[in-house]
Protein backbone atom coordinates (compact mmCIF):
# COMPACT_ATOMS: atom_id res chain seq x y z
CA UNK A 1 0.00 0.00 0.00
CA UNK A 2 1.62 3.17 -0.85
CA UNK A 3 0.96 6.19 0.84
CA UNK A 4 2.08 9.75 0.70
CA UNK A 5 4.60 11.30 3.08
CA UNK A 6 4.36 14.81 3.65
CA UNK A 7 7.32 16.61 2.42
CA UNK A 8 7.41 18.75 5.97
CA UNK A 9 7.12 18.06 9.43
CA UNK A 10 4.31 20.63 10.22
CA UNK A 11 1.15 20.01 9.94
CA UNK A 12 -1.08 21.26 7.21
CA UNK A 13 -2.68 24.08 8.72
CA UNK A 14 0.17 25.67 10.49
CA UNK A 15 1.64 25.42 7.00
CA UNK A 16 -1.15 27.54 5.03
CA UNK A 17 -1.66 29.99 7.60
CA UNK A 18 -1.85 33.24 5.64
CA UNK A 19 1.37 35.16 5.54
CA UNK A 20 -0.17 38.59 3.84
CA UNK A 21 -3.66 40.01 3.97
CA UNK A 22 -3.90 38.95 -0.08
CA UNK A 23 -4.72 35.01 1.78
CA UNK A 24 -6.76 35.94 4.95
CA UNK A 25 -10.45 34.23 4.78
CA UNK A 26 -13.41 36.37 5.93
CA UNK A 27 -13.81 39.48 8.64
CA UNK A 28 -14.24 41.41 4.86
CA UNK A 29 -16.00 43.76 7.38
CA UNK A 30 -12.09 44.45 8.40
CA UNK A 31 -10.13 43.45 5.93
CA UNK A 32 -12.00 44.43 2.62
CA UNK A 33 -11.52 47.42 0.55
CA UNK A 34 -11.43 50.55 1.89
CA UNK A 35 -12.36 49.08 5.47
CA UNK A 36 -10.49 49.65 8.85
CA UNK A 37 -7.55 46.82 8.85
CA UNK A 38 -7.02 47.28 5.22
CA UNK A 39 -5.95 51.16 6.25
CA UNK A 40 -4.30 50.59 8.50
CA UNK A 41 -1.83 48.11 7.01
CA UNK A 42 -1.95 50.33 3.52
CA UNK A 43 -1.39 53.31 5.40
CA UNK A 44 1.38 51.98 7.78
CA UNK A 45 0.34 53.68 10.70
CA UNK A 46 -0.74 51.43 13.57
CA UNK A 47 -2.34 52.22 17.42
CA UNK A 48 -2.74 49.60 20.31
CA UNK A 49 -5.87 47.34 18.56
CA UNK A 50 -8.01 44.76 20.82
CA UNK A 51 -9.95 41.45 18.88
CA UNK A 52 -12.48 39.98 19.92
CA UNK A 53 -14.45 36.93 19.06
CA UNK A 54 -15.28 33.08 19.29
CA UNK A 55 -12.86 31.08 19.02
CA UNK A 56 -10.61 30.22 15.64
CA UNK A 57 -12.12 33.32 13.84
CA UNK A 58 -8.61 34.78 12.99
CA UNK A 59 -7.43 37.07 15.87
CA UNK A 60 -3.80 35.48 15.80
CA UNK A 61 -3.66 34.69 12.05
CA UNK A 62 -4.82 38.18 11.78
CA UNK A 63 -2.11 39.71 14.09
CA UNK A 64 0.27 38.10 12.36
CA UNK A 65 -0.87 39.62 9.08
CA UNK A 66 -0.53 42.81 10.38
CA UNK A 67 3.13 42.42 11.70
CA UNK A 68 4.33 40.99 8.35
CA UNK A 69 3.02 43.44 5.97
CA UNK A 70 4.14 46.35 8.30
CA UNK A 71 7.62 44.84 8.74
CA UNK A 72 7.59 45.76 12.77
CA UNK A 73 9.12 43.16 15.51
CA UNK A 74 6.93 41.27 16.88
CA UNK A 75 6.54 39.62 20.17
CA UNK A 76 3.59 36.84 21.13
CA UNK A 77 2.67 35.79 24.97
CA UNK A 78 -0.22 33.68 25.76
CA UNK A 79 -2.18 35.30 28.90
CA UNK A 80 -2.66 31.83 30.15
CA UNK A 81 0.87 30.50 30.49
CA UNK A 82 3.19 33.92 30.63
CA UNK A 83 2.56 36.94 33.23
CA UNK A 84 4.43 39.97 34.04
CA UNK A 85 7.78 38.60 34.66
CA UNK A 86 7.85 37.36 30.93
CA UNK A 87 6.32 40.78 30.21
CA UNK A 88 8.89 42.40 31.67
CA UNK A 89 11.37 40.17 29.39
CA UNK A 90 9.67 41.63 26.46
CA UNK A 91 9.92 45.37 27.96
CA UNK A 92 14.01 45.22 28.31
CA UNK A 93 14.21 43.66 24.64
CA UNK A 94 11.90 46.33 22.82
CA UNK A 95 13.62 48.93 24.91
CA UNK A 96 16.77 47.62 23.58
CA UNK A 97 15.58 47.56 20.07
CA UNK A 98 14.52 51.07 20.14
CA UNK A 99 17.69 52.59 21.04
CA UNK A 100 19.26 50.18 18.22
CA UNK A 101 16.98 51.34 15.26
CA UNK A 102 14.34 53.37 17.04
CA UNK A 103 11.52 50.68 15.94
CA UNK A 104 8.10 50.16 18.03
CA UNK A 105 7.76 46.59 18.93
CA UNK A 106 3.96 45.09 18.55
CA UNK A 107 3.40 42.39 21.26
CA UNK A 108 0.20 39.75 20.48
CA UNK A 109 -1.12 38.75 23.81
CA UNK A 110 -3.62 35.65 23.42
CA UNK A 111 -6.52 35.30 25.98
CA UNK A 112 -5.57 38.79 27.18
CA UNK A 113 -8.51 38.52 29.50
CA UNK A 114 -7.07 36.04 31.13
CA UNK A 115 -4.85 38.06 33.08
CA UNK A 116 -5.56 39.94 35.88
CA UNK A 117 -6.52 43.64 36.65
CA UNK A 118 -2.29 44.77 37.77
CA UNK A 119 -1.48 42.10 35.12
CA UNK A 120 -3.31 44.49 32.39
CA UNK A 121 -2.21 47.49 34.46
CA UNK A 122 1.30 46.21 33.61
CA UNK A 123 0.86 46.99 30.11
CA UNK A 124 -0.58 50.77 30.50
CA UNK A 125 3.07 52.86 30.79
CA UNK A 126 4.74 50.85 28.06
CA UNK A 127 1.34 51.52 25.43
CA UNK A 128 1.40 55.48 27.09
CA UNK A 129 5.39 55.46 26.20
CA UNK A 130 4.97 54.17 22.78
CA UNK A 131 7.54 51.26 23.34
CA UNK A 132 4.93 48.80 22.66
CA UNK A 133 2.34 48.47 19.81
CA UNK A 134 -0.56 45.81 21.33
CA UNK A 135 -2.59 43.64 19.87
CA UNK A 136 -4.68 41.60 22.26
CA UNK A 137 -7.30 38.72 21.89
CA UNK A 138 -10.17 37.39 23.77
CA UNK A 139 -13.10 35.15 23.00
CA UNK A 140 -14.69 37.43 25.89
CA UNK A 141 -16.81 40.82 25.67
CA UNK A 142 -13.90 43.34 26.19
CA UNK A 143 -15.79 46.03 28.13
CA UNK A 144 -16.35 43.23 30.73
CA UNK A 145 -13.02 41.11 30.94
CA UNK A 146 -10.59 43.93 30.14
CA UNK A 147 -9.78 47.35 32.32
CA UNK A 148 -11.01 50.60 31.59
CA UNK A 149 -7.44 52.25 30.89
CA UNK A 150 -6.71 49.05 28.84
CA UNK A 151 -9.77 49.57 27.18
CA UNK A 152 -9.13 53.44 26.75
CA UNK A 153 -5.95 52.94 24.68
CA UNK A 154 -7.16 50.70 22.15
CA UNK A 155 -9.61 50.04 18.94
CA UNK A 156 -11.98 47.48 19.34
CA UNK A 157 -12.29 45.31 16.61
CA UNK A 158 -15.37 42.41 16.75
CA UNK A 159 -14.57 39.01 14.21
CA UNK A 160 -17.36 36.89 13.79
CA UNK A 161 -16.99 32.70 12.97
CA UNK A 162 -16.44 31.81 9.83
CA UNK A 163 -19.42 30.44 7.79
CA UNK A 164 -19.06 26.93 5.84
CA UNK A 165 -18.45 28.88 2.78
CA UNK A 166 -15.38 30.19 3.73
CA UNK A 167 -13.87 27.30 5.32
CA UNK A 168 -14.73 25.58 2.01
CA UNK A 169 -12.70 28.35 0.23
CA UNK A 170 -9.51 27.56 2.64
CA UNK A 171 -9.99 23.76 1.81
CA UNK A 172 -10.06 24.21 -1.90
CA UNK A 173 -6.63 26.80 -1.48
CA UNK A 174 -5.02 23.98 0.18
CA UNK A 175 -5.64 21.36 -2.32
CA UNK A 176 -4.17 23.69 -4.90
CA UNK A 177 -1.78 25.43 -3.13
CA UNK A 178 1.65 23.98 -4.79
CA UNK A 179 4.37 25.28 -2.06
CA UNK A 180 2.57 24.85 1.30
CA UNK A 181 -0.56 22.17 0.05
CA UNK A 182 -1.60 19.61 -1.76
CA UNK A 183 -0.97 21.14 -5.04
CA UNK A 184 1.67 19.23 -6.36
CA UNK A 185 0.29 15.70 -5.54
CA UNK A 186 -1.99 13.86 -7.74
CA UNK A 187 -5.31 14.15 -5.72
CA UNK A 188 -9.01 14.17 -6.51
CA UNK A 189 -11.67 15.59 -4.32
CA UNK A 190 -15.01 15.17 -4.54
CA UNK A 191 -16.98 18.45 -3.84
CA UNK A 192 -19.19 16.85 -1.38
CA UNK A 193 -16.41 15.93 0.66
CA UNK A 194 -15.24 19.24 0.72
CA UNK A 195 -18.78 20.39 1.75
CA UNK A 196 -18.48 17.61 4.49
CA UNK A 197 -15.57 18.73 6.49
CA UNK A 198 -16.46 22.24 5.60
CA UNK A 199 -19.97 21.74 7.59
CA UNK A 200 -18.03 19.57 10.21
CA UNK A 201 -15.77 22.19 11.05
CA UNK A 202 -17.93 24.43 12.01
CA UNK A 203 -16.27 27.90 11.26
CA UNK A 204 -12.86 26.33 12.70
CA UNK A 205 -10.28 25.55 9.24
CA UNK A 206 -7.43 24.67 11.65
CA UNK A 207 -10.43 21.35 12.41
CA UNK A 208 -10.80 21.21 8.50
CA UNK A 209 -7.40 21.51 6.86
CA UNK A 210 -6.28 18.76 10.09
CA UNK A 211 -9.29 16.35 8.75
CA UNK A 212 -8.12 17.02 5.04
CA UNK A 213 -4.47 15.89 5.54
CA UNK A 214 -5.71 13.13 7.28
CA UNK A 215 -7.51 11.93 4.65
CA UNK A 216 -5.28 12.32 2.40
CA UNK A 217 -2.20 10.75 4.15
CA UNK A 218 -4.25 7.58 4.96
CA UNK A 219 -6.01 6.86 1.84
CA UNK A 220 -3.41 4.66 -0.30
CA UNK A 221 -3.22 5.29 -3.91
CA UNK A 222 -5.54 4.07 -6.79
CA UNK A 223 -3.71 1.84 -9.52
CA UNK A 224 -3.62 4.59 -11.31
CA UNK A 225 -1.37 6.75 -8.84
CA UNK A 226 -4.33 8.92 -7.74
CA UNK A 227 -5.91 9.61 -4.44
CA UNK A 228 -9.09 9.35 -4.85
CA UNK A 229 -11.56 11.74 -1.60
CA UNK A 230 -14.68 10.64 -1.20
CA UNK A 231 -17.88 11.83 1.17
CA UNK A 232 -17.13 8.57 2.58
CA UNK A 233 -13.35 8.87 3.15
CA UNK A 234 -14.27 12.91 4.26
CA UNK A 235 -16.79 11.47 7.21
CA UNK A 236 -13.97 9.23 8.55
CA UNK A 237 -11.40 11.83 8.57
CA UNK A 238 -13.90 13.84 10.78
CA UNK A 239 -16.52 12.16 12.64
CA UNK A 240 -17.68 14.52 14.73
CA UNK A 241 -19.30 18.22 14.01
CA UNK A 242 -17.36 21.08 15.86
CA UNK A 243 -19.26 23.14 18.10
CA UNK A 244 -18.86 26.81 18.66
CA UNK A 245 -21.07 26.37 21.63
CA UNK A 246 -18.63 27.47 25.13
CA UNK A 247 -19.82 26.76 28.22
CA UNK A 248 -18.85 30.19 29.40
CA UNK A 249 -17.75 33.82 27.46
CA UNK A 250 -20.17 35.39 25.41
CA UNK A 251 -20.91 32.59 23.32
CA UNK A 252 -22.84 30.89 26.66
CA UNK A 253 -24.99 33.81 26.94
CA UNK A 254 -25.69 34.54 23.51
CA UNK A 255 -27.60 31.05 23.70
CA UNK A 256 -29.22 31.70 26.28
CA UNK A 257 -30.60 34.86 25.64
CA UNK A 258 -31.57 33.09 22.25
CA UNK A 259 -33.39 30.26 24.05
CA UNK A 260 -35.50 32.40 26.51
CA UNK A 261 -36.05 34.81 23.92
CA UNK A 262 -37.55 31.90 21.58
CA UNK A 263 -39.38 30.75 24.16
CA UNK A 264 -40.56 34.40 25.41
CA UNK A 265 -41.73 34.91 21.48
CA UNK A 266 -43.84 31.59 21.62
CA UNK A 267 -41.82 29.85 19.25
CA UNK A 268 -41.67 26.33 20.68
CA UNK A 269 -39.15 24.97 17.53
CA UNK A 270 -36.30 27.54 18.21
CA UNK A 271 -36.95 27.25 21.54
CA UNK A 272 -35.91 24.04 21.33
CA UNK A 273 -33.01 24.27 18.69
CA UNK A 274 -31.40 26.42 21.31
CA UNK A 275 -31.96 24.72 23.87
CA UNK A 276 -30.35 21.36 22.01
CA UNK A 277 -27.79 23.40 21.18
CA UNK A 278 -26.57 24.35 24.76
CA UNK A 279 -26.96 20.64 25.51
CA UNK A 280 -25.07 19.56 22.14
CA UNK A 281 -22.18 22.15 23.61
CA UNK A 282 -22.51 20.50 27.23
CA UNK A 283 -24.14 22.67 28.57
CA UNK A 284 -25.60 21.51 32.30
CA UNK A 285 -28.95 20.67 32.22
CA UNK A 286 -29.82 22.48 35.58
CA UNK A 287 -28.48 25.94 34.41
CA UNK A 288 -31.46 25.55 31.56
CA UNK A 289 -33.98 24.09 34.36
CA UNK A 290 -33.22 27.37 36.34
CA UNK A 291 -33.56 29.65 33.19
CA UNK A 292 -36.88 28.27 32.57
CA UNK A 293 -38.33 27.99 36.20
CA UNK A 294 -37.46 32.40 36.46
CA UNK A 295 -38.86 32.17 33.09
CA UNK A 296 -42.51 30.51 34.32
CA UNK A 297 -42.86 33.50 36.37
CA UNK A 298 -41.05 35.96 34.83
CA UNK A 299 -42.73 35.82 31.36
CA UNK A 300 -45.61 33.44 32.03
CA UNK A 301 -46.41 34.37 35.35
CA UNK A 302 -49.95 34.49 36.44
CA UNK A 303 -51.49 33.86 32.60
CA UNK A 304 -50.75 29.92 33.11
CA UNK A 305 -49.65 29.57 37.13
CA UNK A 306 -49.53 25.80 36.41
CA UNK A 307 -46.64 26.82 33.93
CA UNK A 308 -43.80 27.25 37.12
CA UNK A 309 -45.39 24.10 38.96
CA UNK A 310 -44.39 22.09 35.43
CA UNK A 311 -40.67 23.20 35.29
CA UNK A 312 -40.46 22.32 38.98
CA UNK A 313 -41.83 18.62 38.70
CA UNK A 314 -39.75 18.61 35.24
CA UNK A 315 -36.56 19.53 37.36
CA UNK A 316 -37.29 16.78 40.18
CA UNK A 317 -38.32 14.24 37.67
CA UNK A 318 -34.79 14.91 35.98
CA UNK A 319 -33.10 14.72 39.05
CA UNK A 320 -34.67 11.49 39.78
CA UNK A 321 -34.37 9.49 36.08
CA UNK A 322 -30.54 11.20 34.66
CA UNK A 323 -29.98 11.40 31.04
CA UNK A 324 -31.01 10.49 28.36
CA UNK A 325 -34.54 9.93 29.54
CA UNK A 326 -33.93 13.37 31.31
CA UNK A 327 -34.58 14.82 27.56
CA UNK A 328 -38.10 14.65 27.79
CA UNK A 329 -38.45 16.29 30.99
CA UNK A 330 -36.50 19.23 29.10
CA UNK A 331 -38.57 19.29 26.56
CA UNK A 332 -41.63 19.53 27.96
CA UNK A 333 -40.51 22.08 30.17
CA UNK A 334 -39.63 24.16 27.11
CA UNK A 335 -42.36 23.35 25.01
CA UNK A 336 -44.57 24.10 27.84
CA UNK A 337 -42.91 27.58 28.50
CA UNK A 338 -42.92 27.84 24.75
CA UNK A 339 -46.85 27.32 24.16
CA UNK A 340 -48.36 29.17 27.56
CA UNK A 341 -49.79 32.46 27.11
CA UNK A 342 -47.15 35.35 28.35
CA UNK A 343 -47.54 38.05 31.14
CA UNK A 344 -44.94 40.19 32.62
CA UNK A 345 -47.19 41.26 35.47
CA UNK A 346 -44.95 39.76 38.36
CA UNK A 347 -42.63 42.91 37.54
CA UNK A 348 -45.12 44.15 40.09
CA UNK A 349 -42.58 43.53 42.66
CA UNK A 350 -40.07 45.61 41.65
CA UNK A 351 -42.71 48.58 41.39
CA UNK A 352 -43.47 48.17 45.11
CA UNK A 353 -39.61 47.32 46.22
CA UNK A 354 -39.14 51.13 44.14
CA UNK A 355 -42.08 52.82 45.86
CA UNK A 356 -40.67 51.86 49.17
CA UNK A 357 -36.69 52.43 49.00
CA UNK A 358 -38.31 55.81 47.78
CA UNK A 359 -40.35 57.05 50.69
CA UNK A 360 -40.46 54.48 53.28
CA UNK A 361 -42.11 52.10 54.78
CA UNK A 362 -45.98 53.02 56.13
CA UNK A 363 -47.10 51.79 59.48
CA UNK A 364 -49.32 48.89 59.44
CA UNK A 365 -53.06 49.75 59.86
CA UNK A 366 -54.45 48.86 63.21
CA UNK A 367 -57.39 46.18 61.76
CA UNK A 368 -54.60 44.21 60.43
CA UNK A 369 -52.27 43.49 63.40
CA UNK A 370 -51.22 40.22 65.19
CA UNK A 371 -54.56 40.00 66.65
CA UNK A 372 -52.60 37.66 69.49
CA UNK A 373 -50.23 40.87 70.20
CA UNK A 374 -52.61 43.46 69.69
CA UNK A 375 -54.96 41.69 72.48
CA UNK A 376 -52.45 41.33 74.74
CA UNK A 377 -51.27 45.16 74.01
CA UNK A 378 -54.56 46.22 75.17
CA UNK A 379 -54.73 44.49 77.84
CA UNK A 380 -51.68 45.41 79.80
CA UNK A 381 -52.47 48.93 78.09
CA UNK A 382 -55.89 49.11 79.09
CA UNK A 383 -56.41 50.44 75.76
CA UNK A 384 -58.56 49.35 72.45
CA UNK A 385 -57.78 46.37 70.81
CA UNK A 386 -56.76 47.76 67.34
CA UNK A 387 -57.29 44.40 65.47
CA UNK A 388 -60.61 44.04 66.71
CA UNK A 389 -61.69 45.91 63.65
CA UNK A 390 -60.44 43.36 61.14
CA UNK A 391 -63.66 41.74 58.93
CA UNK A 392 -62.83 38.54 57.78
CA UNK A 393 -63.47 38.40 54.37
CA UNK A 394 -64.69 34.60 54.46
CA UNK A 395 -67.56 35.60 56.21
CA UNK A 396 -69.17 37.74 53.52
CA UNK A 397 -70.55 36.96 50.16
CA UNK A 398 -67.84 36.45 46.94
CA UNK A 399 -65.08 35.93 50.09
CA UNK A 400 -64.63 39.41 49.87
CA UNK A 401 -64.74 42.65 51.91
CA UNK A 402 -64.24 46.48 51.11
CA UNK A 403 -61.36 46.97 53.38
CA UNK A 404 -58.19 48.97 52.93
CA UNK A 405 -54.97 46.69 53.56
CA UNK A 406 -52.21 49.90 52.79
CA UNK A 407 -50.92 52.55 55.14
CA UNK A 408 -53.15 55.60 55.83
CA UNK A 409 -49.84 57.60 54.05
CA UNK A 410 -50.28 55.02 51.16
CA UNK A 411 -53.08 55.70 48.80
CA UNK A 412 -54.42 56.02 45.19
CA UNK A 413 -51.55 53.37 43.94
CA UNK A 414 -51.32 50.19 41.71
CA UNK A 415 -48.32 48.33 41.68
CA UNK A 416 -50.21 45.55 39.65
CA UNK A 417 -50.86 45.72 35.90
CA UNK A 418 -52.75 43.00 35.38
CA UNK A 419 -52.26 41.23 31.63
CA UNK A 420 -54.87 40.43 29.35
CA UNK A 421 -53.71 36.56 28.61
CA UNK A 422 -54.82 33.49 29.72
CA UNK A 423 -55.81 32.98 33.31
CA UNK A 424 -54.96 35.67 34.08
CA UNK A 425 -57.83 37.94 32.41
CA UNK A 426 -60.19 35.54 34.21
CA UNK A 427 -58.75 36.48 37.91
CA UNK A 428 -59.38 40.05 37.01
CA UNK A 429 -62.22 40.23 36.19
CA UNK A 430 -63.60 37.92 38.58
CA UNK A 431 -62.34 40.47 41.09
CA UNK A 432 -63.51 43.33 39.20
CA UNK A 433 -66.99 41.78 39.24
CA UNK A 434 -66.72 40.65 42.83
CA UNK A 435 -66.04 43.94 43.54
CA UNK A 436 -69.12 45.42 41.81
CA UNK A 437 -71.84 43.07 42.68
CA UNK A 438 -70.82 43.00 46.40
CA UNK A 439 -72.55 45.75 47.28
CA UNK A 440 -69.82 46.99 49.44
CA UNK A 441 -70.55 43.37 51.44
CA UNK A 442 -72.33 44.33 53.99
CA UNK A 443 -73.86 40.85 54.28
CA UNK A 444 -72.77 38.50 56.21
CA UNK A 445 -72.73 34.45 54.36
CA UNK A 446 -75.30 32.43 56.31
Amino acid sequence: MDLFVPPLKQPLATRMRPKELSQFIGQEHLVGEGKMIRRIIESKVLSSLIFYGPASSGKTTLAHVIAKELGVPFEQINAVLDGVKQLREIVEKAEKRRTLSGQQTLLFVDEIHRWNKAQQDALLPHIESGLLLLIGATTENPYYALVSPLLSRCQLFELFALDQEQVGKAIETALMDKSNGFGEWDIEVHPEAIQHWASFAAGDIRNALNAVEMAVLSTPKSSNGKVYIDREIAEESIQKRQKRYSGTGDEHYHYASAFIKSMRGSDPDAALYWLAAMLEGGEDPLFLFRRMLIFASEDVGMADPTTLTVVESSVKAFQQCGMPEGLYFLSQACLHCSLAPKSNSTKAIFNALKHIQEHGVGLVPGHLKDKTASKLKAKYEQSANESADYLYPHDYSNHWINATYLPENVSNIAFYDPGTEGRERRYWERLIQIKGNSNANTNRQG
